[in-house]
């Protein structure tokens, strides 16, 4: 068979860079396609061509099957490769690019459709013997009918959008009495996320490991399984951290899991690269139970390329263009050990909440066993448009031990200022003992997460912001070199001690400060150093933005009479502010009624996950200034709830 020799990727980001780098690795020609958003993108500016297609919202652009398929008209495309997320795993995506004489470079739109919904996906893999987790079975189950099945299965219960993956729309429900609120909440997370509200229910299974199988499958009938990835390491359902092989499994559970996997892939009549998903108790490592299955390449792809020494986006190309694999199973070997960690634009100090900016300063890690996927740039504008997931960077070595401290130093190495992101929380992580053990499961980062947060902002921050505000007031020297010494702000006073500025500084969420910059410390463009207690901190620095060992601090100037009338405007009153830059979808209330501590009044939504506002006390809604669809930034005003007593007083 030949080979493409225009390939157009139908994605952004970190992996349309990605499929771009193996696509000219090959020798062929990559067209990419853009929003409004993402003109200056770097997946459009390191293809060879790219398309816009529409404006930033992804229903009016990477969502557009017509739009895209007009792209590849337009370019001579002549196969669309999905990456992940978006049309990756649409049946009807696949079904029209094959209408219009594309070559789609997945697997075929009906094991695309069977497997994406995850009832019936249960249902067939069960048949071909393979274990399935216990819960609801049948589709388009009512809301009663969920909960119903809930009670039968027993509490506590997971719930999952039959469409689409991720972890998105998942609840973990514990109490019978909250599922009617749970259900709606995973509806609208389904529908928002995958234009489908189905549902279903699975058993909860405690402190259970999650561990996936790869598969590769031609069209020629041959399948073979890749080794596992294990991924236990989650936050919200969804995977930050991931490794392969996984230190539970022996070689004879690898085979069995390995040979369930393949099962499930010849049930649907798979083709190309795709994930059987697992889930294992923990205290029970020879019982599995499958999950799902994934039609398409998975962000954590890069762990099983590094043990195996395969390119699973170069294998994708040679199926999808009718090749056979040139090997079985008993060539899969297994090198060394991989891990990886997901970048996300999220600020661990603000509950792991969303967040945006512009990158004003980046350094991305490399060097020996390390490898770094990624879709920014310095000037690079994130967005709640799009997913939270920035970058991937991962580490290999001989052995477990030797890439988890490659990965460590490469997240202290990892530097995105302008965008709170997660890499020193994941670098704290991946030094727990639990971690360092391999004695993981599911909910092990959400019973960790808070003592991986630091709760104050170290002094030498404040001191090393201090010394960059100093500098500025420095004068520039004269033509001639000279600096007259009265401009200089030293604190020099005749007659009495030298008093140096002070700077009231504040990083949000924490209370200001005012500090003074300390007497060692040098200041220079892209790095600042101070001295405290005889120590020397440095840190990288852009704007207002201070970064260190993967962690970054947004230290913003105070000004405390300005604080004190925000403040007095809004007087006996709490305000309601945007936690996150995003859009509000619902709106349970309105101005005048009367609400009770801790219930939901609206919820806003931002990079496919929800966040519920709630009232801080009891009282009356004095002011709304959102209403459905409106898009907000981050803490803007959304309402104002007065306590009763005032609200009574008025």
């Amino acid at each position: 068979m030949t080979m493409f020799d225009t390939v157009l990727v139908a994605n952004r980001g970190e992996i349309a860079v990605r499929v771009i780098r193996t696509l000219r690795a090959l020798g062929i020609r990559s067209v990419a396609v853009h929003s409004d958003a993402d003109a200056g993108a770097r997946h459009v500016r390191e293809a060879d061509t790219a398309v816009r297609i529409g404006p930033p919202p992804a229903a009016d652009s990477y969502l557009r099957t017509d739009r895209i398929l007009a792209a590849a008209a337009r370019t001579g495309a002549r196969a669309v490769h999905p990456g992940y997320g978006f049309l990756a795993e649409n049946a009807a995506f696949a079904r029209a690019c094959e209408e219009a004489g594309l070559v789609f470079i997945g697997p075929p739109a009906g094991a695309i459709a069977l497997m994406g919904d995850k009832i019936r996906a249960k249902e067939t893999v069960r048949a071909a013997g393979v274990p399935v987790v216990p819960g609801s079975s049948g589709s388009g189950l009512s809301d009663a009918e969920l909960a119903d099945a809930a009670r039968e299965t027993g509490m506590p219960v997971l719930l999952k959008p039959s469409a689409g993956g991720g972890g998105k729309g998942m609840r973990l429900v514990r109490d019978a009495a909250a599922l009617p609120e749970e259900i709606a909440a995973a509806r609208r997370e389904a529908r928002a996320s995958f234009g489908d509200d189905t549902l279903l229910v699975e058993r909860w299974i405690d402190r259970p490991r999650h561990i996936e199988i790869q598969i590769l499958a031609d069209g020629h009938g041959n399948v073979v399984h890749l080794g596992e990835r294990e991924c236990s390491l989650q936050r919200r359902h969804q995977k930050i951290v991931e490794e392969a092989p996984s230190v539970l499994l022996t070689p004879g559970q690898r085979e069995r899991m390995g040979a369930a996997a393949v099962d499930a892939a010849r049930s649907c009549g798979y083709r190309g690269a795709g994930t059987v998903e697992f889930i294992v108790p923990g205290g029970a490592p020879d019982d599995h139970f499958f999950m799902e299955m994934n039609t398409r390449l998975q962000v954590e792809h890069p762990v099983t390329e590094l043990v195996t020494g395969l390119d699973l986006v170069a294998w994708q190309l040679r199926v999808a263009a009718g090749e056979r694999l040139s090997f079985g199973q008993d060539d899969i070997v297994l090198t060394g050990h991989a891990v990886e960690a997901r970048i996300c634009a999220e600020d661990p100090a603000r509950g792991f909440l969303p967040s945006g900016g512009t990158v004003l300063a980046l350094a991305e890690p490399g060097g020996e066993g390390v490898r770094t996927d990624s879709g920014l740039s310095e000037g690079t504008e994130v967005s709640s448009l799009y997913d939270p997931m920035l970058a991937k960077v991962v580490a290999h070595g001989p052995d477990r031990a030797t890439a988890l401290r490659r990965l460590r130093a490469a997240l202290a190495g990892t530097l995105t200022l302008g965008v709170p992101t997660n890499a020193g929380f994941l670098r704290r992580l991946l030094d727990l003992p639990e971690v360092v053990s391999g004695d993981l499961d599911t909910g092990l980062v959400e019973r960790e997460a808070a003592g991986l947060v630091p709760r104050a902002v170290p002094d030498e921050v404040y001191a090393a912001a201090a010394a960059l505000r100093l500098a500025a007031l420095a004068p520039a020297p004269g033509p001639a070199g000279w600096t007259d010494p009265f401009s200089v702000p030293s604190g020099w006073r005749l007659g009495g001690t030298p008093a140096p500025p002070a700077f009231p500084l504040r990083v949000p969420g924490h209370e200001p400060v005012t500090v003074t910059a300390p007497a060692g410390h040098t200041v220079g463009p892209t790095s600042v150093s101070v001295v405290l207690d005889g120590v020397t901190h440095t840190f990288a620095h852009a704007g207002q933005w201070l970064g260190r060992d993967g962690d970054s601090w947004h230290v913003q100037d105070h000004d405390p009479v300005a604080a004190l009338l925000g403040g007095a405007a809004r007087a006996g009153a709490d305000t309601l502010a945007a936690p996150m830059p995003g859009t509000v979808t619902v709106v349970k209330v309105a101005v005048g009624d009367t609400v009770a501590a801790g219930q939901g009044l609206l919820v806003v939504e931002a990079m496919k996950m929800e966040h519920v506002i709630s009232a801080p006390h009891a009282g009356t809604v004095t002011e709304l200034d959102v209403t459905a669809g409106t898009t907000v930034a981050m803490d803007q005003v959304l309402a104002v709830v007065t306590p009763r007593e005032e609200a009574a007083d008025d």
